[in-house]
Parts: C-alpha cells; sequence; structure tokens
C-alpha cells in the first residue's frame, strides 16, 4: 500500500469533483503541486508527444511505466495514469497493473479500442467487443496488490457505435469491477449533459474542458482530468520559439524572480539542505 492511492481514495470518496491537470514530466507535476492540485493525470498523448510520436499506439508499455516512475517520484500527489489499451489481452493487462502500480501510480485507466488505438479525438477509431474487454476489467482488478489502486475503464465506443452501445458497455465494465467509468471523445454540451444523466447513477470520469471547472462540478462526476493545461504549454513553447527565431529575443527574463521560482519548484533548496546534513 502507498500513501498516495489512500490520498486518492479519499478524494473520490469526498463530495467534490476532483479536479487532475495533464502532465507528461516531473517538472510539469511539480508545477502542479505547487499550484494546489491535490492529484494529477500522466497522459499518454502528452507522454508520447514529448517523445516526438503522435498518440497512436506507438510507445510501449515498459516506455509509459518510466514516464510513471518519474512523475510520481517527483511529487507526493496521487498519479492518475494513461494505460492505453493494457498492452495486450487479459494477462497482459494483469502485468500492466503491476507494472504501474510498482512505479508508483495511485490509478490508471485501460480503453476498450483495438490496438494500435488511437487518441480519442482522432476519427477512424475502432473498439474491440464488450466481451472482449470485459475479462481485462476483470484481470485489472485482480492484479493491483493495493485495494485503494484506482482502476478505470474506458470505453471508446461513442464515435464508433454511439450511446446505447456506451451506455452497455459503460455499466458492464462497472460490473466487472471498475471503479470508475470513463467514456471518452465527449465533444459537444449536448453529450456531456447526456453522460451526466444517461450514466449519473456510475462513478464518472470527465476528459476535457467544454465548461468552465465550477459548472462541470455540477454534472456530478468524481474526477476531471483536464487538457487545457498541455495545450497552453504547447502554445507557451511555440510562441517563445517563434518569438526567439523572428527577432533573437524573449519576454521572459532567464534571472531574477522566475529563475528563482523555477529553482524553487525543482527543490533546489531541499538538496542543498540535504547536502549541509551530510557533506562537510
Amino acid at each position: 500500500m502507498t500513501k498516495t492511492t489512500a490520498q486518492l481514495r479519499k478524494l473520490l470518496d469526498g463530495p467534490e469533483m476532483l479536479l487532475a491537470p495533464f502532465v507528461y514530466d516531473g517538472l510539469q507535476a511539480k508545477i502542479a503541486e505547487r499550484s494546489g492540485f491535490e492529484a494529477v493525470y500522466m497522459t499518454g498523448f502528452g507522454t508520447a508527444a514529448a517523445r516526438g510520436f503522435p498518440d497512436l499506439g506507438l510507445l510501449t508499455m515498459t516506455e509509459m511505466v518510466q514516464n510513471v516512475r518519474a512523475i510520481s517520484h517527483a511529487v507526493n500527489l496521487p498519479v492518475i495514469c494513461d494505460a492505453d489499451t493494457g498492452y495486450g489481452n487479459a494477462v497482459n493487462v494483469w502485468r500492466t497493473v503491476r507494472e504501474y502500480e510498482d512505479a508508483g501510480a495511485a490509478a490508471l485507466h485501460i480503453e476498450d479500442q483495438v490496438f494500435p488505438k488511437r487518441c480519442g479525438f482522432l476519427v477512424g477509431k475502432q473498439v474491440i467487443a464488450m466481451e472482449e474487454m470485459v475479462p481485462k476489467v476483470r484481470a485489472a482488478c485482480d492484479a493491483r496488490r493495493d485495494p485503494n489502486f484506482v482502476i478505470i475503464a474506458r470505453t471508446d465506443a461513442l464515435a464508433v457505435n454511439g450511446w446505447e452501445d456506451v451506455a452497455r458497455r459503460a455499466r458492464a465494465y462497472r460490473a466487472a469491477g471498475a471503479d470508475l467509468i470513463f467514456v471518452d471523445g465527449i465533444r459537444t454540451l449536448d453529450d456531456l449533459k447526456r453522460y451526466a444523466t444517461e450514466l449519473g447513477d456510475l462513478p464518472l470520469l470527465y476528459n476535457g474542458s467544454l465548461l468552465p471547472v465550477a459548472d462541470l462540478a455540477r454534472y456530478g462526476f468524481k474526477l476531471t482530468i483536464h487538457t487545457g493545461t498541455m495545450m497552453a504549454a504547447f502554445v507557451a513553447i511555440r510562441d517563445a520559439m517563434r518569438q526567439l527565431k523572428e527577432t533573437g529575443v524573449l519576454d521572459v527574463p532567464i534571472t531574477g524572480h522566475l529563475f528563482r521560482e523555477l529553482i524553487e519548484t525543482l527543490g533546489v533548496p531541499e538538496m542543498e539542505a540535504l547536502s549541509k546534513k551530510y557533506i562537510s
């Protein structure tokens, strides 16, 4: 058992919606922690992007687990993780859960797409049969050593088969033991409202930013993972690169209070204190 899994269970059992921003490295996770977030979400899209790949199922379980470990070791927050399709059949899922748990994750989600998967908001997705996904959910639940470790079952059937199949799958995955249900690909406010009403008796995860957080909280979601931070980071870095290339200067100073904030976020004072304690 780990402290963060118990933390996450307590947060999810509370009366308020938990908000976890997308992060794909340790620095982003530390910034989130310093900003007051109570959990972070390790995005598969971002993990792939940080390695220069699109989110098309190109990363291996080993690469994903490496990032789980890096992020979970960087912060004292629960890390909720993308585990794609579980990287194979139900037995592969069983091992995936063990590897993620050992790396420090507090939760993971597996999805019912075919392999190789696609980002949930891309066209051209395909899903496996519900009867093939249910054993994967059961294997994920059986594999965890820590009973507080949260298993999230994601369905991508909305864009493929529509709401009737989504509802059927969501209830089957919950019955198989999933702690949270995650319907991905919610693109419109009408879909958001339908998600919250038709499946409102289930513990739900929402992925997106269609509404302000305060408004989303009224829909009864247990957890929202927020894509906006990843896009904001992309825009900021893109614009800085363009400005440097075009003008030769940047508006952001590399010294002064921002640099001090950066080194404090990275834990330089703590490391210096350890150095004084152990090295004369």
